[in-house]
């Protein structure tokens, strides 16, 4: 696929068919997301992939109690058969730019204009929604708002990593459109300024 058109099809998806995702999509999907760039090629980004109802079931666990799934307005959700978890570290960054080509010696965080770690791993993120639709696949990118102890100690994630949230992948099914499309695209003259804002 073009990437123009997997740019224009991207959308989140919320609803999921109820099938695997083939291991060969998977690897395609991971290896775009390592090829991301990074300020300094720090590459301070990591992935981790849960596949499979019990991986998946017990990413859930952590993240939405059970006796709060009934009324979750997308169920199909649950089914998604593949989580990855976008991690970050701000570490791997601080420690970078301390070395002899980066000038700095030391790891002040206060050198930072803004959080490249997060920003790094965000364009990763992306790099995993196109290439889903690029397989045929959807993704939604959302927030994990609770359980992120329960989640770190359930997978062992490091405590130099953060999730800046999670992926679901999946085989899109039928789904009710997110009421924030009803605002609409920004129009061209209100997102994009030439010369001057």
């Amino acid at each position: 696929m073009e990437l123009g058109e997997a740019i224009r099809r991207r959308r989140m998806v919320r609803n999921f068919e109820d099938r695997p995702v083939p291991p060969e999509a998977l690897e395609r999907i991971l290896d775009h997301a390592r090829r991301a760039p990074s300020a300094g090629h720090t590459q301070g980004f990591a992935f981790l992939a849960l596949v499979g109802p019990e991986q998946v079931g017990r990413f859930w666990d952590c993240t939405f109690p059970a006796e709060r799934r009934d009324g979750f307005r997308w169920q199909g959700l649950f089914r998604a058969p593949v989580i990855v978890l976008p991690c970050a570290s701000k570490a791997a960054y601080l420690d970078r730019y301390a070395e002899p080509d980066k000038g700095w010696t030391d790891r002040d965080e206060g050198r930072w204009p803004v959080p490249y770690w997060d920003i790094d791993c965000g364009m990763a993120t992306m790099t995993i929604l196109l290439t889903a639709v690029d397989e045929g696949l959807g993704a939604l990118f959302f927030g994990i708002f609770e359980g992120l102890e329960e989640l770190r100690a359930a997978f062992g994630i490091p405590d130099d990593f953060h999730p800046i949230g999670a992926v679901a992948l999946g085989w899109p099914a039928p789904d009710e459109p997110s009421p924030s499309l009803r605002r609409g695209r920004r129009s061209e003259d209100e997102v994009i300024h030439r010369g001057h804002w």
